[in-house]
């Protein structure tokens, strides 16, 4: 309409006179009676009166971020695609090395008042031997008993003041120490993180007193079931590797660890080129660069990467089990597992989509018979299951991909059916909206892992330590959106199709059937 308005009063302002217009009149009848020709040239419009007229066009459309689709179906001669690429995108991540291969990167978010600043290490149980298994774990309890600066006291004094939390955590190849702090207290934070790494004391009386508080801790883990499913199916999987020790080792370990197995830790593997500085939230890459800098002087650079450790000790995995029969407890657990791909190889990504085909269920949560995966839908349905879980988990050079389960006894022969089935059948059949369905729960997922700084902060330092950069959303959510049907079966027939499988099992197990009849349903069995 505005546009219309504007045009009338283009036409308007340059009228012509009653005579001119009779005479355009009898020229028209003329050019009509008489053989075709060129018509006459309309009257000069108004320039100004036009020029105002696409200006104030051009600055409508330059307002329209995103076109009303309309334009494009019905072929307007001027499209315009709009990107959507500024959804995906997080903040920039960036990335400065040092001169003796410490890695330093941040995410700004100038509008968050708190910030999460940690170290990330590549080091953790997988790079233990057999006698010092345990070591890492250790070290991350000890790193909090004081310093040449600060005691133990003071260490807590000092977060508590800046209302902040330090923690740590260690995995088979990962260690982890972070602090979240006020957008005021990242420099203090810094300093803190630099003195326990580089300038921890590891007194005796500690080491004795944090022994005592270890093995409790082991006991603690005796009773979370699922985390002791997990320990037993690595050591079976990958038995006689150093992917198959727990994190926390065996208890005799831990009694005999010294100050001089956590410092000779600590000189091996908390080496520059293995350690990542991570700063996310209200922080500037600028100054935290600096900072580090400043603080971190002392750390070996010393150029032996994780990769060429893991070179000279592989894991292999194994088909194998192992089972734990307990009639004491009233539920039985078990975790079917076939090797999976490591952080590099390019069929991780479809192993992601595969596991959220497989998805979870849960019988306190509900739902099932109107869940996307049909593997939920058969387990509740049936009620054949407590709860259930699909599980990818990536390393260096394998992985493990498989379901893990909790089922009255009764159940277990069904169940065990059930999984096998919907796992092997991946290899055969798989519907485009499954797999649909799949990528858009995974990306979901993806997308709300990182909410917050602490959460980013973890994903900036991982993807450093397993890709050696941070890849953006926008290239992830592209290699989720490749994976169709037919990349799923290929990569079922690479990882599942009659391939060796390992089984960890605890419980009142005595209905779950034998290694060789799960071995014999990873293909197909017209049964």
């Amino acid at each position: 309409m505005a546009l219309k308005h504007l045009l009338a009063l283009a036409r308007r302002s340059h009228r012509p006179s009653p005579s001119a217009l009779s005479a355009v009149r009898h020229s028209s009848t003329a050019v009509a009676s008489s053989s075709p020709s060129t018509p006459p040239a309309p009257p000069p419009p108004n320039a100004m009166i036009y020029d105002r007229l696409a200006e104030s066009v051009k600055s409508k459309l330059q307002q329209l971020e995103n076109p009303d689709p309309r334009f494009l179906k019905y072929g307007s001669p001027h499209p315009t695609l709009t990107t959507h690429t500024h959804i995906l995108s997080a903040p920039e991540t960036r990335v400065t090395t040092l001169s003796n291969g410490l890695r330093v990167a941040t995410e700004s978010t100038l509008a968050s008042k708190t910030a999460t600043v940690g170290v990330w290490i590549d080091a953790g149980s997988r790079f233990e031997t057999e006698d010092t298994n345990g070591t890492a774990h250790f070290l991350e309890h000890m790193i909090f008993k004081g310093t040449e600066r600060r005691s133990a006291r003071d260490l807590e004094e000092e977060i508590e003041n800046m209302g902040g939390h330090l923690n740590a955590y260690t995995s088979r190849e990962q260690t982890t120490y972070y602090a979240k702090v006020m957008d005021k207290d990242v420099n203090k934070a810094l300093d803190i993180l630099a003195d326990i790494l580089q300038n921890s004391k590891f007194d005796e009386n500690r080491i004795r007193r944090e022994r005592d508080v270890i093995l409790r801790e082991m006991e603690e883990v005796e009773g979370q079931t699922e985390e002791v499913i997990f320990d037993h199916l690595h050591a079976t999987a990958f038995q006689y590797t150093p992917l198959g020790r727990t994190i926390l080792g065996p208890a005799q370990n831990v009694r005999s660890i010294t100050r001089d197995h956590l410092q000779s830790y600590i000189q091996t593997h908390y080496t520059a080129p293995r350690m990542v500085i991570v700063a996310s939230g209200a922080v500037k890459h600028e100054e935290v660069v600096e900072q580090v800098k400043k603080l971190f002087t002392k750390l070996s650079a010393d150029p032996t990467t994780a990769s060429q450790l893991v070179g000279k000790e592989p894991a292999f995995f194994t088909g194998s089990e192992v089972r734990i029969i307990d009639d004491d407890v009233p539920l039985a657990q078990f975790a079917v597992a076939f090797e999976g791909a490591s952080w590099t190889d390019p069929d991780s990504i479809a192993l992601m989509v595969m596991q959220a085909m497989l998805g979870s269920w849960n019988k306190n949560a509900g739902g099932g018979k109107h869940m996307g995966s049909e593997l939920a839908q058969r387990v509740g349905i049936n009620e054949i299951a407590e709860s259930m879980m699909a599980f990818n988990t990536n390393y260096k050079d394998t992985g493990l991909f498989g379901v893990y389960a909790v089922a009255k006894p009764d159940c277990l022969d069904d169940l065990a059916w059930a999984i096998m089935y919907e796992t092997t059948k991946l290899s055969y059949r798989v519907s485009e909206a499954d797999v649909t369905r799949a990528r858009n729960q995974l990306k979901s997922s993806l997308i709300l892992h990182i909410d917050g700084t602490s959460p980013v902060a973890e994903d900036i330092g991982r993807q450093l330590l397993t890709y050696g950069r941070r890849i953006p959303f926008a290239e992830l959510f592209a290699r989720i959106d490749a994976v169709d049907a037919s990349t799923i079966k290929r990569v079922a027939n690479r990882f599942i199709h009659d391939k060796d499988i390992a089984i960890a099992a605890m419980g009142p197990i005595q209905g779950l059937p034998d290694y060789n009849w799960f071995r014999r349903r990873t293909y197909l069995n017209r049964y």
